[in-house]
């Protein structure tokens, strides 16, 4: 006999809008900026929410937030 776990959690799907065109004109600076970016302000606002990323590839980011209230939380 199995016990079946469910659990209510948000979701965050995201990337940035114009990547490949970035990459094309700056690879360098466009992937330097990705990473300040991600680093000052996308993980921060994670964290701050009590988010958990758990998939980047490129440009995209999936990020789980175990409460959808605390995902929003503006406090």
């Amino acid at each position: 006999m199995t016990t079946e776990q469910r659990r209510l959690a948000a979701i965050l799907v995201a990337d940035v809008v114009g990547y490949s065109k970035l990459v094309g004109a700056d690879e360098a600076g466009t992937l330097a900026k990705l990473q300040t970016l991600r680093s000052e302000i996308i993980e921060p606002a994670i964290a701050r929410h009590s988010g958990r990323l758990f998939k980047a590839v490129g440009d995209g980011f999936l990020v789980e937030f175990a409460s959808a209230v605390e995902a929003v939380n503006y406090a």
